[in-house]
């Protein structure tokens, strides 16, 4: 499975965030509009996520904890996410649907993600990619570093996925 060392986090500034991961980013900011359906699945988090450009099916396993922590995931390119979600839905159930409009900064091997959550609000995510080799607490150190210079605070982390969010309200 591939990994990464990720936080999320409520934005309380979105406006002042964009500008800044703007600033740092390598490659112009990608805008796009997921839909992820989530999956009852007896460990781990199941989704499907569909949007204009793609459509992919997400397993992933990563403990629910505040502060950057590790993922490990596996993503799968699906070509009919329709015939997807119907045969994931009569296997497992659904457990519940995410929307959001995603703007998405690439700084390095970091993915930031500047998120509109439909029903929850804004959000900014860090998924710092690591290599085969590359350990964790150097993955964790670049997110304490852009932490800090997109200005996240660290009451605003939260711990859990949007799915688990929506779910609770």
């Amino acid at each position: 499975m591939l990994r990464n060392i990720e936080i999320k986090a409520r934005s309380r500034k979105p406006a002042r965030q964009r500008d800044i991961a703007a600033r740092l980013s390598d490659l112009p900011a990608r805008s796009t509009e997921q839909t992820d359906t989530y999956f009852n699945v007896p460990r781990g988090r199941l989704k499907l996520r569909e949007s204009a450009e793609s459509s992919q099916l997400i397993y992933y396993e990563r403990r629910d904890q505040a502060g950057p922590k590790r993922s490990e995931y596996l993503p799968v390119p699906v070509h009919d996410p329709a015939s997807l979600r119907r045969l994931l839905a009569a296997a497992f159930g659904i457990r519940g649907v995410v929307r959001k409009s995603r703007r998405l900064f690439q700084v390095g091997h970091t993915r930031i993600h500047l998120d509109e959550v439909l029903d929850l609000g804004s959000f900014i995510e860090l998924e710092v990619v690591l290599s085969p080799e590359e350990p964790d607490e150097q993955g964790r150190a670049v997110a304490a570093d852009l932490m800090k210079q997109l200005e996240i605070d660290p009451q605003d982390l939260i711990d859990g996925s949007y799915i688990d969010l929506l779910t609770q309200t």
